[in-house]
């Protein structure tokens, strides 16, 4: 079984800073991408930011300038800093792990998995 633990997640003002982190643990021979999204109350999940095993990145707009994304191989973790913080980037923020390869019985086996959430709140 595989599982992604958030932690970082807060309160802070506006113009603040956070850094979130996620850290995959299991059974598993690898992971593809890793990334972010978050769920503002009564919207749709959004994507945030993902980062691709060798590095790459991609950003939503509304983001872009403001979080950085990183990723450390070696210990399964991914992790967003957040600077510049808004009251509209209040949201669960949720971690994504995708072809995660697991080996069965049968061969490998890909999944994508979800981490359980982490709130942030920027007060105005």
């Amino acid at each position: 079984q595989v599982q992604l633990v958030e932690s970082g997640g807060g309160l802070v003002q506006a113009g603040g800073s956070l850094r979130l982190s996620c850290v995959a643990s299991g059974r598993f021979v690898s992971i593809g991408a890793m990334g972010w999204y978050r769920q503002a109350p009564g919207k749709q999940r959004e994507l945030v930011a993902t980062t691709s095993s060798d590095g790459t990145t991609n950003y939503a707009d509304s983001v872009k300038g403001r979080f950085a994304i990183s990723r450390d191989n070696a210990k399964n973790t991914v992790y967003l800093q957040m600077n510049s913080l808004k009251p509209e980037d209040t949201a669960v923020y949720y971690c994504n792990a995708d072809r995660v390869a697991t080996a069965q019985a049968m061969g490998i086996f890909t999944k994508n998995y979800w981490g359980q959430g982490t709130q942030v709140t920027v007060s105005s």
